[in-house]
């Protein structure tokens, strides 16, 4: 079509263009086409490999994360310590019983993380570390265990730091639709039935859907951290 808008042109003014310049013009146009999809094609394989193995491990959402509230005027300094978990939406990243999470601070606002779990007859461990992201909202956490990994949103939406703690995570896949984990942490392996249904309306209260959630297994657990 360009090299027909360009004859169309040169016609209207008597002069001829020369065929090399007619073969450039042809060519820009598709080097230009091939380089968006080349970078269509990478943009796609980038979103593959990083959120398929999420998207699998996962119930998506249509459409993007919801903005719940957080907790207000959050101290990071009374929410360090140990944390057992109470009940979750399934991960396909947590697979065994006896979860528990212990946190230490390192700085103002930083932390080190210690997750553990008990699998086929075993204690395994992975550490990583938390920041706050937005010293103005410290209540959203960003954790990573991987140096070669992004921080995962994990924000505090309740505690009352000595009893129980409500934890979100939500990741947008190109904001069409959304995975996202949630969390019931207690300071004890069990907490009772009214603080778990709370919580459990308080997840609902903020668009978030805890239909799935189960209760983490937090019995004959010998070995801790």
């Amino acid at each position: 079509m360009l090299e027909d808008q360009a004859e169309s042109k040169v016609s209207d003014s008597n002069t001829r263009i020369h065929p090399r310049e007619r073969t450039y013009i042809g060519i820009s146009w598709k080097q230009r086409y091939q380089g968006s999809n080349s970078t269509m094609r990478l943009s796609f394989v980038l979103v593959s490999v990083l959120f398929l193995p999420l998207i699998e491990a996962q119930v998506p959402h249509w459409g993007p994360c919801p903005e719940p509230t957080v907790q207000p005027a959050f101290n990071l300094k009374q929410f360090m310590g140990r944390w057992f978990e109470i009940a979750k939406l399934p991960a396909q990243f947590e697979k065994g019983r006896c979860i528990e999470t212990n946190f230490t601070l390192t700085t103002d606002s930083s932390i080190r993380v210690v997750s553990s779990e008990i699998l086929k007859g075993e204690l395994r461990k992975i550490e990583g570390i938390g920041v706050i992201e937005d010293i103005k909202n410290p209540a959203k956490l960003g954790i990573s265990y991987s140096y070669v990994l992004p921080y995962s949103p994990y924000w505090i939406l309740s505690t009352d730091y000595v009893n129980s703690a409500l934890i979100y995570s939500c990741t947008d896949i190109l904001r069409l639709f959304h995975v996202d984990f949630a969390w019931i942490l207690g300071r004890t392996r069990t907490l009772p039935d009214t603080t778990v249904e709370k919580a459990r309306e308080t997840f609902a209260k903020n668009n978030i859907d805890v239909s799935r959630m189960v209760a983490s297994r937090q019995q004959g657990c010998d070995k801790t951290l």
